[in-house]
């Protein structure tokens, strides 16, 4: 038991552990921002200009149906003004995270890549017994 809390004491502290956390935390809240952006300030004047629609209202109604004793049941609902203002909410955080991630990048700066130490060939053994026959002919 106490190498298992030693273990997780590791990784607890480790600092991918709590860069992770702190990530989660700041993207929820950045999330809940970036919605009422949408919900309050980019959809009402998209709505005012396509005829005052208020695209949390967009829904296509199915049919309801009668159960037994004329009770009916109520009617579903597909809530296409939900997905589109969850789409925009998707493509503005994927871009502030893609702006985020460039920026990081951008500071880091780019490492510049080692210089490659040209490897020199090992000589053929064409090469080598033509050097062999040439040291023999030198020392005659």
């Amino acid at each position: 038991m106490g190498k298992f809390i030693q273990e997780f004491k590791e990784f607890a502290v480790k600092g991918n552990a709590v860069d992770m956390a702190v990530g989660v935390i700041i993207g929820g809240a950045f999330g809940k921002i970036v919605s009422s952006i949408v919900d309050d300030l980019i959809m009402p004047p998209i709505g005012w200009l396509i005829g005052g629609v208020n695209f949390t209202d967009l829904k296509i109604k199915l049919p309801a149906e009668k159960i037994a004793d004329g009770i009916q049941m109520q009617a579903a609902t597909i809530n296409i003004g939900s997905f589109v203002q969850n789409l925009i909410d998707f493509i503005i955080i994927a871009f502030c995270v893609f702006l985020l991630v460039k920026g990081i990048n951008k500071l880091a700066g780019k490492k510049k890549p080692e210089p490659e130490v040209p490897s020199v060939p090992e000589p053929s053994n064409e090469e080598k017994l033509l050097g062999e026959i040439r040291d023999l002919l030198k020392n005659k």
